[in-house]
């Protein structure tokens, strides 16, 4: 006699509520690494990559393409994977370590090269938990 365990999924939450959640998110987040790039301007760091600056608003509007990028995928994991909330977590965690490669190795001051990271590292802090608490655990 062989016994088997069920595999189920975990049940999907509702679109809508994603997207409730994702899209405030991503405002904020926007928001946030713009102020955090300008503060850092204020404070005398460098936005200049290869010697072009980086205007403020493109934080905003990097930050929040790559964070519908992650609404996507919180979308997408929440419909296919057996546990969309830990996926999606260890997906985005690991994402967000890729992210901050190139701020690492891009022609820039090292003070620049940090606030880049920061930046980053804001933006996940806002959209990965918000979103993740909508996922099915």
């Amino acid at each position: 006699m062989t016994i088997t365990a069920p595999t189920t999924t975990a049940p999907a939450v509702a679109p809508r509520s994603l997207i409730r959640t994702g899209i405030p998110a991503t405002v904020l987040a926007a928001a946030a690494t713009s102020m955090v790039a300008a503060a850092g301007n204020a404070a005398g760091i460098s936005l200049d990559i290869d010697g072009s600056p980086i205007p403020v608003t493109g934080f905003a509007v990097l930050t929040a393409v790559f964070s519908l990028v992650g609404l996507a995928l919180a979308a997408v994991l929440n419909r296919r994977a057996r546990t969309p909330r830990r996926t999606f977590v260890r997906t985005t965690v690991a994402l967000t370590a890729l992210s901050v490669v190139p701020d690492i190795i891009v022609d820039a001051a090292p003070s620049t090269k940090a606030l880049l990271a920061l930046t980053h590292l804001v933006a996940a802090t806002i959209v990965i938990p918000a979103l993740a608490r909508r996922l099915a655990a």
